[in-house]
């Protein structure tokens, strides 16, 4: 295997090992999931920061990749909500992302948490042509997607009225039970 594959392949069990144990997780545990040693991992990566920030940079860059692929016009604003609840059926990648804004009192992955907001909603003004209370909402609802879905809601119907409701009218199309 190339270096580069290498690399992906630690990057690829790092997203998971993270997104099951947050920053917590050790670089041992993700070598062990790579099937490397841990000193390779730190070797490429030289710390369990770095690793997390280069893990949660993937991350983050695959959502505005996909944001920023919808093309502009007036079913932009559906079309880049549909995508971006079609990233969260990887519940590596939702995982991560709620793990991130945790972490975000490290400096540099605060700033690609917010960057990845900021570009979140500058995109959506931008191919949907929405106003800034519109793109506001936009991000805010993703955001509330993004917990309803960490925390299973739309799994246990019936469980509770309230979210029901809430599941109901924010998920709309994951909302129906399986």
């Amino acid at each position: 295997m190339t270096g580069a594959a290498r690399r992906e392949q630690i990057l690829a069990a790092a997203r998971r090992v993270f997104a099951e144990g947050g920053y917590a997780a050790s670089t041992d545990e993700v070598a062990r999931a790579a099937g490397v040693s841990q000193p390779y991992v730190v070797r490429l990566f030289g710390s369990k920061r770095e690793l997390f920030l280069e893990t949660y940079r993937q991350a983050s860059a695959q959502i505005l990749a996909t944001l920023g692929s919808v093309p502009a016009g007036p079913d932009a604003g559906k079309l880049m909500g549909d995508a971006y609840v079609g990233l969260l059926d990887d519940r590596d990648l939702l995982r991560l992302l709620m793990h991130g804004f945790i972490a975000g009192a490290d400096e540099e992955v605060g700033r690609v948490a917010r960057h990845t907001l900021g570009e979140a909603f500058r995109l959506f003004r931008e191919r949907a042509g929405g106003t800034e209370d519109e793109a506001r909402v936009f991000v805010a609802q993703g955001m509330l997607i993004n917990v309803l879905l960490a925390v299973d809601a739309h799994r246990h119907p019936g469980e509770d009225d309230g979210m029901d409701g809430l599941v109901l009218c924010t998920l709309d199309r994951i909302a129906r039970p399986s």
